[in-house]
């Protein structure tokens, strides 16, 4: 009997590696979707997969997250906040975790409604992400630190912001004074 137990235990744990191994089947070994952040200050999106694609957005704010949803092995198809695909070479993109404030976001001093208030920021506001749990996620940005409420913040995975149902809920905030179309498109 205890044989069989173990055998059925690793033969369960060879189908959870295989279906692990099948999600990052992918050239970075990485999952996609992920989400990503902005290296530059200046990062460009292009219509397709190569520097021969128009440059079709040109982003002008490091740390901005983007979420990719697809993958070459040196390009990247990204959607940024506002909704807008676009491909962008790895190279310009980091592995860091940020988060952009869909509205006015309180930081506690713990991942509590009723604990301390460290700080507000303000709808637009690109924080670096520490973590998440429990719908709330630990964020720093300008110097102040504190726990934030997940649901006011784009760039955070279903799990992390607490959904039973993990299905994609981003907000989609007006980013005009963050994103400028390039005019040499037009």
């Amino acid at each position: 009997m205890y044989r069989l137990f173990v055998s059925l235990a690793v033969l369960a744990l060879s189908a959870t590696a295989h279906a692990q191994t099948r999600e990052h089947d992918t050239p970075s070994g990485q999952p996609v979707p992920r989400y990503v952040s902005l290296k530059f200050d200046v990062a460009n999106g292009r219509s397709g997969p190569s520097q021969a694609h128009p440059i079709a957005w040109r982003y002008l704010r490091a740390g901005l997250p983007m979420e990719i949803i697809a993958e070459t092995q040196d390009w990247r198809r990204v959607r940024d906040p506002e909704g807008e695909v676009t491909w962008m070479h790895r190279t310009i993109l980091s592995g860091r975790r940020s988060v952009f404030t869909l509205e006015e976001t309180e930081l506690r001093a713990r991942a509590e409604e009723d604990a301390p208030l460290e700080a507000i920021a303000e709808a637009g506001v690109v924080l670096s992400l520490e973590r998440c749990r429990s719908g709330w996620c630990r964020v720093e940005g300008q110097g102040y630190r504190g726990w934030a409420d997940a649901s006011h913040l784009w760039g955070v995975y279903g799990e992390e912001r607490g959904d039973t149902n993990a299905a994609d809920a981003h907000g989609i905030p007006n980013l005009s004074a963050t994103l400028t179309r390039d005019t040499a498109l037009r």
